[in-house]
């Protein structure tokens, strides 16, 4: 029997449960070689079981997360459509005047759709430069990258008078970019990787680059230029002067592309080259996609501060780090989060406007703050 006893002590321990009996060395000594492989075989069954309940239960729960965010931006997106001065009723979709056609074309639509894509552009960018830093406390508001896009469209307002839109979003993409790879340089000297103190760096640089733009822009009189993207703002979105957050849209498909990759650099540079992960190149990509994002969402809407910082948290809290895996509700729950605020910000002293940048920015530095003491209670 000390064969039958071996074997019995290494059956998958802690996933028998009603047959932990087994185990038990004097019931095992009185089964027979057959009596043992069949409750061998009964411990399989169950632990496959198991198994494909788990995996059952999780996709149900996943599918209802899914659902529950997809319903909540069709509510908003439909409140959104038709809350403003001008009096457009759900009930009279159908029968609108030449002009309420006009204002629901050309300014309630444009507003909704660069809502949704400047929501989830910051907050997947966010999720991107969380994994990459290894830290919940990067986004592109706490390493900078906001400030350089700033500085980037500032300098092209100064050397470039008359460019393009386009030619703006160039520039202040390659201002961004290189404002994040600072930042990426200034971690990989920083010894001291403390979880807060790393975002705190981060801060304090985009600090100064906001110091040099400032000046800069009193010095070529740009000061009321800069202050409108200093908050950011839907009001002024219309046909016409959003259609370049599309831009945001395939690279959105790059980022989902490129998750597995940026999941396993977001392990460290020496795991991920032991894998065969070209772990610069993934680097760069990732910083590439939050830099075009970041600098178009700038250009177009403003500064949307903390959206990159809290929604992947909030979302990582109860899916993980799985970087794949949690795009989806990163961007479904950044767009339903924009939505809500700035229709909050409509409605609160209607019929005037909050600007989307101030609300978010009151809302998500508050959840910052419950985040930070969160992270200090549970260390």
């Amino acid at each position: 029997m000390s064969r039958i006893v071996k074997g019995a002590d290494g059956v998958k321990r802690g996933i028998m449960n009603g047959y932990e009996w087994i185990l038990k060395k004097e019931i095992v000594d009185n089964l027979t070689d057959n009596d043992y492989h069949y409750h061998c075989s009964l411990i399989d069954n169950e632990y496959h079981y198991r198994r494909h309940l788990a995996a059952a239960l999780f996709w149900k729960k996943e599918a209802l997360l899914m659902i529950v965010l997809f319903v909540l931006l069709v509510c908003l997106s439909i409140a959104s459509l038709f809350i403003g001065v001008s009096d457009i009723s759900l009930l009279h979709v159908f029968s609108m005047t030449p002009e309420q056609q006009h204002v629901f074309w050309v300014s309630r639509v444009p507003r909704l759709a660069s809502i949704i894509i400047a929501g989830v552009g910051m907050s997947i960018c966010g999720l991107i430069m969380q994994q990459l830093t290894r830290n919940k406390f990067v986004s592109p508001t706490t390493a900078g990258t906001l400030d350089s896009a700033r500085l980037g469209i500032v300098v092209a307002m100064i050397v470039f008078a008359s460019a393009t839109p386009l030619q703006k979003v160039a520039v202040a993409f390659v201002f961004a970019l290189a404002g994040s790879i600072i930042f990426m340089k200034i971690l990989d000297k920083i010894k001291f990787t403390n979880t807060i103190f790393i975002p705190l760096v981060g801060l304090m640089f985009g600090n100064v680059v906001g110091s040099i733009t400032t000046f800069f822009a009193y010095r070529f009189d740009l000061i009321q230029n800069m202050s409108s993207w200093l908050q950011g703002n839907f009001a002024l979105m219309m046909r016409g002067r959003y259609e370049m957050l599309y831009i945001s849209v395939p690279l959105l498909i790059i980022a989902y592309v490129y998750a597995n990759r940026f999941t396993i650099a977001g392990m460290g540079e020496d795991f991920s080259t032991n894998l065969g992960l070209k772990y610069k190149q993934v680097l760069y990509v990732g910083l590439i996609i939050v830099s075009a994002i970041t600098s178009v969402v700038v250009l177009t809407v403003g500064m949307i501060p903390f959206l990159g910082l809290i929604i992947p948290n909030i979302v990582t809290m109860y899916r993980g780090d799985h970087l794949r895996k949690n795009l989806p509700h990163t961007a479904l729950l950044g767009a339903v989060f924009v939505l809500g605020c700035d229709i909050l910000g409509r409605v609160i002293i209607y019929p005037y406007e909050v600007p989307i940048g101030l609300t978010v920015g009151v809302i998500g530095s508050g959840v910052f703050l419950y985040l930070l003491l969160r992270r200090r209670k549970h260390a």
